[in-house]
């Protein structure tokens, strides 16, 4: 008798077992299903906040291209696009997320604020790229808008999460800054 009950308890500890073993597949099936999709959302979550610094950094280093032309430094010194973009490059560290060769300044002078036009600038031309833009350093009061714009490379994420708006699959980043040129 006692052998017949050691013999049951075995058996209800095996079924135990196998029902343990069983709840532990059906998690990873749950896990399998689960997966794409968790993973697709971080995968878009971090491209995001990627993304987002950039578009910090570019506006940072825009303000501070501003501020070369609004105090006449920029003009005094005759520089040009690509020393701009080299400058801000240096000053703000950009080059630790951008390729600076590919970024571009666009600065234009206007009479006033209400006529000023601070669109986002066109990157390409169809299926071109556009590599020359304004460049117009102004004078002692006159408004001005600089731009700096980069287009950002994207990385294509699972389930088609994708942020691009250019070509080849990247996003134009802009920083942007208008002011008035001060006396110098």
């Amino acid at each position: 008798m006692i052998g017949m009950l050691a013999k049951g308890l075995r058996r209800g500890a095996d079924s135990i077992s196998r029902l343990a073993r069983a709840k532990r597949a059906a998690t990873a099936v749950e896990f399998a299903i689960i997966a794409p999709a968790f993973i697709a959302t971080l995968v878009a979550v971090l491209q995001v906040c990627v993304f987002l610094f950039a578009q910090a950094a570019i506006q940072n280093a825009a303000m501070q291209a501003a501020r070369y032309f609004m105090t006449g430094q920029a003009q005094n010194s005759n520089w040009t696009a690509n020393e701009i973009i080299s400058t801000v490059c240096n000053d703000t560290n950009l080059s630790l997320l951008f390729n600076c060769s590919n970024m571009y300044v666009v600065v234009q002078t206007y009479a006033s604020f209400a006529s000023a036009n601070t669109g986002q600038p066109a990157m390409y031309n169809g299926s071109t790229p556009i590599t020359s833009y304004t460049f117009d350093p102004g004078t002692p009061g006159e408004v001005m808008v600089v731009q700096l714009i980069y287009a950002w490379p994207v990385v294509g994420a699972p389930l088609g999460f994708n942020i691009s708006n250019l070509p080849n699959n990247q996003a134009q980043l802009m920083g942007i800054s208008a002011f008035r040129v001060e006396p110098y």
